[in-house]
């Protein structure tokens, strides 16, 4: 008898807040094998569907500005501020060669160190 491999599932946040950053799917053109499905937008609002009773969401996609009406929780997940943070908090800011550090860390430190160049101590 074969044994089926079991695929555990990530567990999902069923309720987002206005301004929350997610990642969604638009659902015809992921289940068609279209190109372009997936996308990063803003929480704008959440309603009730009148029929089902299932609170969707309507999404402002970022990049285009396309506001997409009625995404089904299923379809969403939400991009954790921690994570889209993790390579600045963890960037070797001791190495000497910055192309070790990721390109946002990179463009982190030289926004601060230009705005606050009068508060950093002389160079030794």
């Amino acid at each position: 008898m074969a044994s089926q491999s079991h695929t555990p599932t990530v567990p999902t946040q069923t309720s987002y807040t206005k301004g929350d950053i997610v990642l969604f799917r638009n659902v015809e053109r992921f289940w068609l094998g279209k190109p372009e499905h997936t996308f990063v937008g803003r929480v704008e609002r959440s309603w009730r569907h009148v029929d089902t009773g299932r609170v969707l969401y309507d999404v402002t996609e970022l990049g285009s500005l396309s506001y997409r009406a009625g995404i089904d929780t299923d379809y969403m997940r939400l991009l954790p501020p921690a994570d889209a943070m993790h390579d600045i908090d963890t960037a070797p800011l001791s190495e000497p060669d910055t192309g070790a550090m990721t390109p946002a860390a990179v463009a982190w430190l030289r926004q601060h160190l230009a705005q606050d160049a009068a508060a950093l101590p002389a160079r030794r």
